[in-house]
């Protein structure tokens, strides 16, 4: 049975370069080829969370784009991946969405590219293969990383991806995609 997992990219709460909380903007990217990954690996659902209008509308309109207009003409199958996308204000209001009426609440995983003490892919990929009924949440955040407020409301912090250097800033598409094959692969 595959693992129930979905994926959050935070663009807020997020930190800037100089470690305050800010939001981030949406692209249009992050948008496509998140979904794409999310679909390739089996991932139930993917939320975009921003607390800001324009934003908001502007995933709106590329969602659009995708769904039913040009883009959902000329490439057909990616209107599946878009299926996943959700939009939410919050993480609360997207873990609502991801509870959909269920009792308890989802693993939160938080990615970090900071080593502070975190479990491995491994290890992850063992607890979900024995609890494939448990949803687990995989948080990605945009900027300079997710906030500490939402790493400590995290059950598990997952392992940075590559330590061969100490220059460690993936893209968030690379980071997802890196996880997701990691874990589900």
């Amino acid at each position: 049975m595959t693992p129930e997992v979905h994926v959050v990219l935070l663009h807020y709460p997020v930190l800037n370069r100089r470690g305050d909380i800010v939001s981030t903007a949406v692209t249009n990217l992050d948008i496509h080829d998140i979904a794409r990954s999310a679909r390739t690996f089996c991932v139930r659902s993917y939320h975009i969370v921003t607390p800001l209008d324009a934003q908001l509308e502007l995933v709106s309109r590329i969602m659009a784009h995708w769904k039913v207009g040009h883009g959902a003409k000329q490439f057909p199958t990616r209107m599946e991946a878009m299926e996943l996308v959700r939009v939410s204000r919050s993480l609360d209001e997207a873990l609502e969405c991801i509870r959909d009426g269920r009792e308890g609440a989802p693993v939160l995983v938080a990615t970090c590219a900071r080593d502070i003490g975190q479990v491995t892919f491994g290890e992850l990929r063992q607890r979900m293969a024995a609890a494939p009924e448990v949803p687990h949440v995989i948080l990605f955040g945009t900027g300079f990383g997710i906030a500490d407020e939402v790493l400590q409301r995290a059950d598990i912090i997952l392992e940075p991806i590559g330590t061969a250097s100490d220059w460690n800033h993936l893209s968030v598409r690379a980071a997802v995609a890196i996880t997701l094959d990691r874990l589900l692969h």
